[in-house]
C-alpha cells in the first residue's frame, strides 16, 4: 500500500502543478474578488465594477497583442512607447476630426509594428532587441511631436472615453469584441496556426515551407495596431495626451498578464481567455494595494512575484 502510494505521489504532483498553471490564474482573480469583498468597503458596487472594467481594458488590448508576440516566441517591449506616440498623433490630428486622429494614430501604431517586425524576420534581430530600440525611438518620437500634456477636448473622444451601450463602456465593448477576434484568429484561421507553428519551432516552420517572415511581420503589425488603438482609449478616457507618462511600464502589465495567463515564454501556444484573466487578477491586485492605501511601488513588486511564481510553475511543469 505505501509502496502504491509512493508511485502515486510524482502523478499527483504533476496533476496538480498542470491543473495550477492552466487554472490557478482564474483561482487568482476569484481569491482577489473574494478577500475584496470581505476587506474592501463598497468593493461589491456597480460604479466599482464598471471603473475596474474600464481601467482593465487599455491593459488588455495591449496584453492581446503582446500573447500573439510571445506565442511566435518573440516578446514587444514597445507597446509602451506605441501607446505614447498614438496619443501624440492624436492631438496633432485631432483638428481633422476624431476619425481621421484615430486611423493616424493606429497607423502610427503598425508602422512601429511593421519595423520591429522587418527587423526581426528581414534582419535576424532577436525580438527583446528590436522592440527594445523602437521602445526607446517611438517615445523619443511621440516627444518629439508633443513636448508636453495637452488636453484634448472634442466630443467623439468624449463619447468614445465615458460613453456606454445598455449601460457597458464603450472601451469595455471594444475591448471585449478585440479579445474574441484574437481568439477567433489563433484557434480558426491558418494564420493562428501559423503562428503557434513558428513559436514551437521557426526552423520546422520554414522547413515545412510556411511564410515565416510574412507571418512575424503580420504578428508585430497586429501587436503595433492594439497598442495604438489602447492609445487612442487611454486618450478618450483621460481627455488628455501626454506621452511623457502614457504607457509607462505598459509592457510589464501586458507580459505578466500573458504568462499569468499560461501562454509559456517559449511559445507555441497562446492562451486569450488566460490573457483576459490575466489582465483581470492584475488590475484587481493594483486596485487592491491602492485602496488599502499601499504604495503604488507594491503593486510593481507584486507584479514581479506573480511573474516569478508564473514562469517558475511553467518550467517545474516542463521538466516533468
Amino acid at each position: 500500500m505505501t509502496e502504491l502510494a509512493l508511485r502515486r505521489t510524482p502523478v499527483d504532483r504533476e496533476r496538480l502543478l498542470r491543473l495550477l498553471q492552466e487554472y490557478g490564474v482564474y483561482l487568482g482573480v476569484a481569491v482577489l474578488v473574494l478577500v475584496n469583498t470581505v476587506f474592501t468597503p463598497h468593493f461589491v458596487s456597480g460604479e466599482n465594477f464598471r471603473t475596474q472594467a474600464v481601467q482593465v481594458a487599455p491593459v488588455l488590448i495591449v496584453a492581446l497583442g503582446m500573447a500573439l508576440a510571445i506565442g511566435s516566441e518573440g516578446v514587444d517591449l514597445s507597446v509602451g512607447s506605441v501607446m505614447a506616440l498614438s496619443t501624440s498623433l492624436i492631438s496633432l490630428y485631432l483638428g481633422y476630426g476624431p476619425w481621421l486622429a484615430i486611423i493616424v494614430a493606429v497607423l502610427g501604431g503598425m508602422a512601429v509594428g511593421l519595423a520591429n517586425g522587418s527587423l526581426i524576420a528581414f534582419i535576424g534581430v532577436q525580438p527583446i532587441v528590436a522592440t527594445l530600440a523602437l521602445m526607446v525611438a517611438g517615445r523619443g518620437l511621440a516627444l518629439v511631436l508633443l513636448p508636453q500634456l495637452k488636453d484634448v477636448r472634442d466630443p467623439g473622444m468624449a463619447t468614445l472615453g465615458s460613453g456606454d451601450l445598455l449601460g457597458i463602456p464603450h472601451l469595455v465593448l471594444i475591448a471585449a469584441a478585440l479579445a474574441l477576434a484574437v481568439a477567433f484568429t489563433v484557434r480558426r484561421t491558418t494564420f493562428g496556426r501559423q503562428l503557434l507553428a513558428i513559436g514551437d519551432s521557426r526552423p520546422a516552420a520554414q522547413l515545412a515551407g510556411l511564410p515565416v517572415r510574412r507571418v512575424l511581420i503580420l504578428v508585430y503589425v497586429v501587436s503595433g495596431a492594439l497598442a495604438a488603438i489602447a492609445g487612442v482609449l487611454a486618450t478618450a478616457r483621460l481627455s488628455a495626451s501626454d506621452p511623457t507618462s502614457l504607457g509607462t511600464l505598459m509592457e510589464l502589465s501586458a507580459i505578466t498578464a500573458v504568462v499569468v495567463g499560461g501562454t509559456p515564454l517559449s511559445g507555441g501556444r497562446v492562451r486569450i481567455g488566460g490573457t483576459v484573466a490575466g489582465a483581470i487578477l492584475i488590475q484587481l491586485l493594483t486596485a487592491t494595494l491602492i485602496k488599502h492605501d499601499l504604495p503604488p511601488s507594491w503593486t510593481q513588486i507584486a507584479q514581479a512575484v506573480v511573474i516569478v511564481a508564473a514562469v517558475c510553475a511553467a518550467r517545474e511543469r516542463g521538466k516533468r
